[in-house]
């Protein structure tokens, strides 16, 4: 949703790693939720609301059953306790004899005593995240030793993502000027020049990738899970997903309900929304964060955007202010590339902050640096750290794959600036702060080489094993009604509720989240209906 790459990330592993790791999204790629895709005829006749995923026959298709029998050739990977491996896919699962895709795989096996569980899958989400740098860097060490010792914890970069023959686009000086494009144009210069930016993006995506761009939808990347689940051996897939990972793991039980194990959905997506809807509730969560922000920033004395008596409004207001100044007038930031802070690396570095509440103290430094310092290198590193950039000026291809997805599984939220230009003042309403450069930032998938093959749908997972979803209140990318959504559609859900503020809820602090999640995990009893924690 506010793209660039997009909003579907879980930022809770950056505060925890160097190594930053994905779950959700930001700048200007936009956020959309993945539907239906090509490959599979998964949905009902009807309407896009009330279509319904639909589950593949539990037969195994013979042109499939090579992949399905395959066997992994695991070997060591550089970090000490986990193996990898190379695992075969079709790169068209309508055409199974077309041609692979070639996916990473790692894992790391049980480390304890006790009755094994089998494999746990995990996704950090994005679309974009690496699944295999998310368990190297924390799922692997961070997730509850009970939990480490009884499941093999396993990961799969989806196709086109980090080491699963990622989608390519521009290179990193390219991407350093796509990432400063004005995301809130004041004249039709400015237009031209956002649209020209996002037209670039799309075509070199087109020129560099496109044996995969056709390819990498989110039913294509559920059904390579079920391919995954038979080769580890196992009868049920466990899984736990973050962010966009949850819309992942809703896909597979909807075509897979028969076989699924424990499922955990973490910070849960609403696959029934369209793209533009979907961009303006999240504009609307991170209206709610700043909100939070603000009432928190003015009781320290270190908040540039007023002191003890200022009213969340009113420190809008100054940010807003701030932003203006920054478009005209770009503040030096140190760094070796030669950027400067603009309007549209600050308001990155702003957003990155609010998807976890342990980030605001480094944002009030940022932004007290950048204001009366006139050092803009605080919020360039929140930036930075956002896109996956390093400090050689290389990005990782979160946001390649984060477009790819995104564009591929739902039609755009706008064909158009006009219809920007129309939808502005809704934007505004739902976030002052943020909801003009929001609204800009969907216009990317316009351009697109490749049309959606999905659509908003439901996801109902008739039969299933019980489900947990898990939301946050004031969760800012993937608003708390979303979750209440999907676990009203998933037919075995149980919604498991955090009164709080952030990205996700699970090993962020609450034990009793973590309490009913490893319970559930470790001996397969959900969390009782509607249980709420903080």
């Amino acid at each position: 949703m506010y793209t660039r790459p997009s909003l579907r990330r879980s930022r809770r592993t950056r505060s925890r790693t160097t190594v930053r790791v994905t779950a959700s999204l930001f700048t200007a790629a936009a956020l959309l939720v993945s539907a239906c895709s090509s490959g599979s005829p998964t949905t009902s006749s009807g309407g896009a609301a009330d279509a319904v995923l639909a589950a593949l026959p539990r037969a195994t298709p013979s042109a499939l059953s090579s992949y399905y029998t395959q066997q992994l050739h695991w070997h060591s990977c550089g970090v000490p306790g986990y193996q990898c491996a190379t695992m075969k896919a079709p790169l068209d699962y309508a055409k199974p004899g077309s041609g692979d895709v070639r996916l990473a795989v790692a894992r790391k096996k049980a480390s304890g005593k006790g009755k094994p569980l089998g494999s746990l899958l995990v996704n950090p989400g994005g679309p974009g995240g690496s699944a295999v740098s998310y368990l190297q860097s924390y799922a692997g060490v961070g997730y509850p030793a009970d939990v480490r010792a009884r499941y093999d914890m396993v990961a799969v970069d989806p196709r086109g993502v980090a080491r699963s023959e990622p989608v390519e686009c521009l290179d990193g000086r390219q991407m350093d000027t796509y990432t400063q494009t004005d995301l809130t144009p004041d004249d039709q210069q400015e237009r031209n020049a956002l649209v020209t930016a996002d037209k670039k993006f799309a075509q070199s995506c087109g020129a560099h990738s496109a044996r995969l761009l056709r390819h990498v939808s989110t039913v294509e990347a559920a059904r390579d899970m079920d391919i995954l689940r038979a080769a580890l051996g196992d009868q049920k897939l466990n899984y736990v997903g973050a962010s966009y990972g949850t819309f992942l793991g809703a896909t597979y039980a909807g075509l897979f309900p028969d076989r699924v194990g424990r499922v955990v959905l973490d910070g849960a997506m609403d696959p029934t929304l369209d793209a533009r809807k979907m961009t303006l509730d999240q504009t609307a969560g991170f209206e709610t964060a700043f909100q939070a922000f603000a009432k928190d920033c003015v009781r320290h004395s270190d908040c540039s955007l007023g002191g003890k008596g200022t009213t969340p409004a009113q420190v809008g207001d100054h940010l807003k202010a701030f932003f203006r100044k920054l478009d005209q007038h770009p503040v030096p930031a140190g760094d070796a590339a030669g950027r400067k802070l603009g309007e549209a690396l600050a308001t990155t570095g702003v957003i990155a902050a609010m998807y976890d509440q342990a980030e605001w103290e480094q944002l009030r430094k940022a932004l007290t640096s950048a204001t009366k310092q006139n050092d803009g290198g605080g919020l360039l590193a929140l930036s930075d750290s956002y896109y996956e950039r390093d400090a050689d000026g290389h990005y990782s291809n979160l946001m390649m794959a984060n477009a790819a997805v995104n564009c591929l599984d739902l039609p755009p939220a706008f064909t158009g600036p006009d219809q920007v230009e129309k939808a502005l003042p809704t934007f505004e309403k739902a976030s002052p702060v943020f909801g003009e450069g929001l609204a800009w930032a969907a216009l990317n998938c316009a351009y697109w080489p490749v049309k959606a093959t999905g659509a908003a749908h439901r996801i109902e997972a008739k039969g299933a094993a019980p489900i947990v979803v898990v939301g946050t209140t004031r969760d800012p990318a993937t608003p708390y009604r979303w979750a209440q959504s999907l676990a009203g559609q998933l037919s075995s859900a149980r919604l498991l509720t955090y009164v709080g503020d952030g990205h996700t809820a699970y090993g962020r602090g609450s034990t009793c989240i973590d309490t009913a999640i490893n319970t559930y995990l470790l001996d397969g009893t959900p969390p009782s209906p509607k249980k709420r924690c903080s």
